[in-house]
């Protein structure tokens, strides 16, 4: 395919989408200034890339739409006795989401479980004392997840959505039971990579298949729900961690059965549960209508699109998509050089740099440490300082629900990450200047609060949603697969070296570098983003990338 510099040359009328639709189109997309951008191998072209990149400044943001709300959207409303619309447009995709989002919540769940069972484990499993074969148990999950995140475009493009829930699902359930009823340090260690491996490949799909099926007004509070469903996962976890903390040797006792079992293991037997629901309610979802379009099964589309989005979006909608798509299903077939063209190279460039900020922003190290934290002002129950974080984070993400789609995405990573300088800068003062004691806790109770409530209402689950909404129709699963390998290897150098550069540098030093950082990512999101809220998948390609229909179409 010939790749067409994008950004540079003569803009052309917005293409027609639908007769209906036609007036909502604004009449250009230029989002920058007129130059060259020609292809260029190596760090030459790298940085001019990055160069270009502040071409899609906020003050060249995509049009705001214009166009009244959709006749499946009035259809799906209902009027309550005060007068006022009850908008449920929402509800048709919502059993779809939730499903998908239970990936999610294994996620959650599975990050917090080892936070306290780890001690028992290495306990009973012989290597108890050994520091660095206990974090090789925690940290071989990120390896798997990387795996998983790399290989998940491929197996998405080939097999759709839904076949490639329920194949995730085997290593999840697998890596459960086989982590549960571990007896050697060799086991746990599989179990633990298998579990790594399916949600690297769930991560990755979660957020492209909101975003595809979920109506365009909802698309960002239903994206949220994948920051929802982690909170609700890592809060089980962290919650159902408590009896083992206060007695590592406490039991489930079976008089029916008539067993023993320790209670580590029975966490990761339920674990293995949300997996077989996934798995089942994935007989029931939808296959994304965007996915079966590029597969040229256009009847089954069709009536995807009317469950979803109502009778009166179908053919405008199918106009849509065929207007990105070869139809020839050839789009099914993408590589990974493809993110070496220029407009796919951008969004992939965007979303690894959004995901290694927010990872040295340092959400996991402030995570890690707020145990620590909360000891000082009383609170020394690991697993309860533990939950009162998750309580926070899952508040948060409640908030961002309303304001995704309300606010916009860029907006709010902004006021997140410029929350989240403030915070770190509030709990480095704290450290760094001589306070009264109890005050000197206090505010940095309040800081780590303030700093994971704001990480909640932006970083998190904005990060993972815009990444699909700018990336083009036949590379998002590659290009998603590439940003969430890049939060693997960041989240796991964070774990590495957090403690390391703690001792060495002190925490204060440690903390103003996650506030830097920080301020950094606010000032990116600026300058790197454009608002995406309001637009459909295929409005924000051809705006960003208006010369689509080429010759080469």
């Amino acid at each position: 395919m010939r790749v067409i510099p994008l950004l540079h040359l003569p803009v052309p009328p917005a293409p027609a989408i639908s007769t209906t639709r036609r007036q909502s189109i604004p009449p250009s997309y230029a989002l920058c200034r007129h130059g060259s951008f020609p292809l260029r191998s190596g760090l030459r072209f790298l940085f001019r890339s990055v160069r270009k990149f502040e071409l899609l400044a906020a003050n060249k943001q995509l049009p705001e739409l214009k166009n009244e709300k959709s006749e499946s959207e009035e259809g799906i409303s209902l009027r309550a006795e005060d007068g006022n619309r009850i908008d449920l447009g929402w509800l048709p995709a919502f059993p779809h989401v939730l499903v998908a989002s239970m990936s999610n919540f294994l996620f959650g769940y599975h990050i917090g479980v080892m936070n306290g069972p780890i001690i028992s484990i290495a306990r009973e499993l012989g290597f108890e004392g050994n520091s660095i074969l206990e974090g090789l148990v925690v940290s071989i999950f990120i390896v798997g997840a990387f795996l998983g995140s790399i290989s998940s475009g491929s197996l998405l493009d080939k097999l759709g959505f839904r076949r490639t829930f329920q194949i995730a699902t085997i290593p999840l359930i697998l890596g459960a039971l086989l982590s549960a009823q571990a007896h050697t340090l060799d086991e746990i260690l599989w179990g633990r990579f298998l579990v790594g491996l399916g949600i690297g490949v769930n991560t990755v799909l979660v957020p492209i298949y909101i975003s595809e099926v979920a109506p365009t007004k909802y698309r960002g509070t239903l994206g949220g729900l994948c920051q929802i469903g982690t909170c609700l996962g890592i809060i089980a976890s962290l919650f159902l961690g408590i009896p083992s903390e206060n007695d590592p040797h406490w039991c489930v006792c079976s008089s029916l059965f008539g067993f023993l079992l320790k209670w580590w293991r029975t966490m990761l037997y339920i674990a293995s549960l949300p997996g077989f629901f996934i798995a089942f309610g994935m007989l029931f979802a939808v296959e994304s209508p965007r996915w079966l379009s590029k597969a040229g099964r256009l009847d089954e589309t069709r009536v995807v699109i009317r469950d979803l989005w109502g009778e009166s979006e179908v053919e405008r909608a199918v106009e849509e998509f065929q207007s990105v798509i070869r139809n020839d299903g050839s789009d099914l077939n993408s590589g990974w050089s493809e993110l070496l063209e220029e407009q796919n190279f951008k969004v992939a460039f965007i979303g690894g740099s959004l995901f290694f900020l927010q990872q040295f922003a340092g959400i996991n190290g402030v995570l890690y440490f707020s145990s620590l934290t909360f000891q000082d002002v009383g609170i020394t129950n690991v697993a309860l300082a533990s939950l009162v974080i998750g309580i926070t984070n899952f508040a948060g993400a409640l908030c961002a629900l309303y304001l995704m789609d309300e606010q916009g995405r860029q907006r709010l990573l902004i006021g997140s990450y410029l929350g989240m300088a403030v915070s770190m800068l509030l709990v480095v003062s704290t450290i760094s200047f001589q306070l009264d004691e109890e005050l000197s806790h206090n505010l940095s109770i309040v800081g780590t609060i303030a700093y994971i409530f704001s990480f909640a209402i932006g970083a998190g689950p904005v990060t993972g949603i815009i990444i699909p909404e700018l990336s083009s129709t036949r590379a998002r699963g590659k290009i998603m697969g590439f940003s969430l390998a890049v939060h693997w290897v960041c989240n796991f150098s964070v774990g590495l070296f957090f403690l390391d550069l703690v001792q060495t540098f002190g925490v204060a030093p440690v903390y103003a570098s996650f506030g830097a950082c920080s301020f950094v990512a606010a000032i990116f999101s600026k300058y790197f983003l454009v608002e995406t809220k309001g637009r459909s998948l295929e409005e924000i390609e051809m705006a960003l990338n208006p010369n689509f229909h080429g010759s080469d179409k």
